[in-house]
């Protein structure tokens, strides 16, 4: 169910690496847990962030989440279309609905995070 080249945290992100820039959203139980996504706030092209520090908020009819970025490093791109059409997320939260691409400072980062198998195992543990 989820993809395999991408790795997930226990805060429901997903991360997939594309050379040294790691694309970060939130996994497909997320979003069905927050409902309806009605607006997204992210940071600024340019900010840096340690790993595991809060990026942005995600709100929805529900609750507002907040959002960690898995790795560390330099945001060099968001997802303008969320600004406009926050649902995308709610559509395709680990293809359209990502949230930003942050060059990473270290692969480590990411090789520490889980592989879909191990967040598969680490939802059903939840239930």
């Amino acid at each position: 169910m989820y993809p395999t080249d991408c790795r997930y945290t226990r805060e429901h992100e997903w991360v997939r690496q594309e050379d040294d820039v790691c694309v970060v959203g939130i996994t497909d139980f997320a979003q069905q847990e927050l409902g309806e996504v009605v607006y997204v706030e992210l940071p600024e092209v340019g900010h840096v962030f340690d790993a595991h520090q809060e990026i942005g908020t995600i709100e929805s009819v529900k609750a507002v989440a907040e959002v960690f970025t898995p790795v560390a490093g330099e945001i060099v791109e968001i997802n303008e279309v969320l600004a406009d059409d926050p649902a995308a997320l709610n559509e395709d939260p680990h293809g359209d609905g990502w949230l930003v691409r942050v060059k990473f400072s270290s692969s480590k980062d990411f090789e520490e995070l889980m592989t879909a198998e191990q967040y598969e195992a680490f939802i059903q543990e939840g239930k």
